[in-house]
């Protein structure tokens, strides 16, 4: 599949050298893996703060890609679709996935060898594992009291 993230003409492991709130946007965008996982909806336990991912996908969401389908103009249809951005990462990085480079970056931590900034091909991440490609449900076909049974493990 050919990449719709541009990675061309990054500076070689520039996520290592520049912090993320002085990443210009096509560096901040190429740090998306392309799994699919934010778009996921997500369980939220009120009392612990524990998040849980379902395989419920937003409206949006192509499964066999992993992308939206209308990125640019998402909110039009998904108007509560959070903008990630280095300023409010602080306030979103709880329930990203464990796997997310915007928040493995944000907690210190290294991308996983299985990124498409290392490897240098968006396959990587469908051909590790990582991603929710062809195992998700509709939002529409899924009622919210069954979400619970659509919860999916992470890897650590």
């Amino acid at each position: 599949m050919s990449d719709p993230i541009p990675r061309k003409g990054l500076a070689p492991k520039f996520w290592e050298k520049k912090p993320l709130k002085e990443m210009s946007q096509t560096e901040w965008e190429a740090l998306c893996d392309g799994c699919g996982k934010c778009c996921l909806n997500k369980l939220e336990d009120e009392d612990s703060g524990e998040v849980a991912l379902t395989r419920v996908a937003c409206r949006l969401l192509d499964d066999s890609t992993c992308r939206c389908v209308h990125y640019e103009n998402r909110h039009e249809f998904v108007p509560d679709c959070i903008v990630l951005r280095p300023d409010n990462l602080d306030t979103h990085a709880y329930w990203m996935p464990l796997t997310c480079a915007y928040r493995l970056l944000w907690e210190g931590k290294p991308l996983p060898e299985w990124h498409p900034l290392l490897t240098g091909t968006p396959d990587s991440v469908h051909d590790a594992g990582v991603s929710v490609q062809f195992d998700t449900v509709s939002e529409f076909d899924t009622p919210f009291e069954e979400w619970e049974d659509h919860i999916i493990e992470e890897p650590t």
